[in-house]
Parts: structure tokens; C-alpha cells; sequence
């Protein structure tokens, strides 16, 4: 006999999984329905549709996340923590500052030297779209160099750097102080930012990331983390999607 519908089941009335997930209220998901915002498994959802945990549940082309064993967390690295899961060597990693009650991985790489911004997770499909190239979900940075770049500098690193793996994408780059550059880029090969300030002549003394797609968070400080909310979650879908 199939299963009824309910919390047991993982079958709930569309509206109810939805406000579950923390979109928004039961009434406000209704309203997402009716609008025709909200698709199911790629089909356009109407009100008394139901879903179940093997849906794909969007809104505005963003994923619903609603797996409760999937944890996401944004750490602020300090300088000298790796960006591993595990270290052979005893070092310390990112996974360290987050709970230990399941088993998760960081989004992409921030050098051991450099500090910032990363995600946690154990979610695969959203680790996978900030990662692809493809998508290109951009990352701002705070770099802190040797000497003060002039104008040529500025332009060169805005225009793309021929590195030894090729030349770099279109960034955006300005200095809102002498030394200090801030530099967004959609690319994340190895010690890219510090290679391309290094082509221009002006090596990073210290590298900060400030922001990942659309999310940033000054009062989170070094070593410390949190729990993304559900609507951080989706605008991070939104943000890989404009790739697709």
C-alpha cells in the first residue's frame, strides 16, 4: 500500500513543502503558485499539486532546498587554515570550524595564505554550480599590494593577464586606497588573483575574500561560521543559473 500524504510520507501539499523549505509563509507559497513562479520536475505548478523528496521543486528557476540531512555553511578562513576536508599532515582545515555532525567539503579553494569568505556543504548539485566553469558565479576580493599600481596596471588587469595556463577573463578592478585593490573575477584557477598581480609587478601582501556571487557578510569574523538561510541558498542557485 503507497504511503498517505503527510510529514511521514515526505508528500505534502506543495505550499506546505515549500514554506518548509523556508521560502516564504503557506499563504505567500500559494501566492508563488498562482503566479506561475513555482515549477515541479520542470512543469509549471498549480495550487493542490503535491510533492515528495525525488521532486525538483524551483522558484524563478531557483532550487527549493529541502533535504534536511544538506547543510550549508558560510566561513569567514583565516589565514593559514586549508580549504580541505581533511589533511593528512594534521593540518587544520575549514571543515574544523563547522559542526562535526555530518560529513562536508568546501566550495572551491582559497589558498592556506589567503583569508575570506567560503562555503561548507555536503549538497553536491549546488557545490557543483559554483564551481563549473561554465557558470562563472563571481567572487570579489580585497588585495592588499606591494607598491601602488598605476592606471596601465589597472587596465591590463581589467582587460585579462596571459598566464602561464592561458590568458584571464574580463575582471573588475579598482583601488579604493593606495595598495589596495579590490578585484572581482568569475574564473578560479590556482592563485589566480596573486599571479595576475604579480604579472603587473605588485605581488599580494594579503588577500581577503569579500564576497561569493550574492553573498557577503562583514560581521561574520575569522574563524567563525554560520548557517545560510533558505533564501541565501536559492540566490545562490540564481546566481549559477544566469550561465545555464
Amino acid at each position: 500500500m503507497a504511503p498517505a500524504d503527510g510529514p511521514e510520507s515526505g508528500i505534502e501539499r506543495l505550499h506546505k513543502v515549500m514554506a518548509r523549505a523556508g521560502v516564504a509563509s503557506r499563504r505567500a507559497c500559494e501566492e508563488l503558485i498562482i503566479a506561475g513562479r513555482v515549477t515541479v520536475n520542470g512543469a509549471t505548478a498549480r495550487i493542490g499539486d503535491r510533492a515528495g523528496p525525488a521532486d525538483r521543486i524551483e522558484v524563478d528557476g531557483a532550487v527549493v532546498t529541502w533535504d534536511p540531512e544538506l547543510v550549508h555553511y558560510l566561513v569567514n578562513k583565516p589565514r593559514g587554515v586549508l580549504s580541505a576536508a581533511s589533511d593528512d599532515r594534521g593540518r587544520r582545515c575549514v571543515t574544523d570550524l563547522v559542526p562535526a555532525a555530518v560529513r562536508v567539503f568546501p566550495v572551491g579553494r582559497l589558498d592556506a595564505d589567503s583569508e575570506g569568505l567560503i562555503i561548507v556543504t555536503n549538497d553536491g548539485e549546488l557545490t557543483h554550480r559554483l564551481t563549473h566553469p561554465s557558470w562563472g558565479v563571481d567572487k570579489e576580493y580585497l588585495a592588499h599590494v606591494e607598491g601602488v599600481p598605476s592606471r596601465g596596471s589597472l587596465t591590463r588587469l581589467r582587460g585579462g593577464i596571459e598566464l602561464e595556463d592561458g590568458k584571464t577573463a574580463p575582471a573588475l578592478v579598482s583601488m579604493p586606497q593606495p595598495s589596495m585593490l579590490r578585484i572581482t573575477i568569475g574564473e578560479g584557477r590556482n592563485r589566480q588573483i596573486r599571479r595576475m598581480c604579480v604579472a603587473v609587478g605588485h605581488p599580494v601582501l594579503r588577500l581577503v575574500r569579500t564576497r561569493i556571487g550574492p553573498l557577503t557578510d562583514p560581521a561574520l569574523r575569522p574563524g567563525e561560521h554560520r548557517s545560510l538561510s533558505a533564501d541565501e541558498i536559492r540566490r545562490l542557485h540564481r546566481a549559477a543559473r544566469r550561465g545555464d
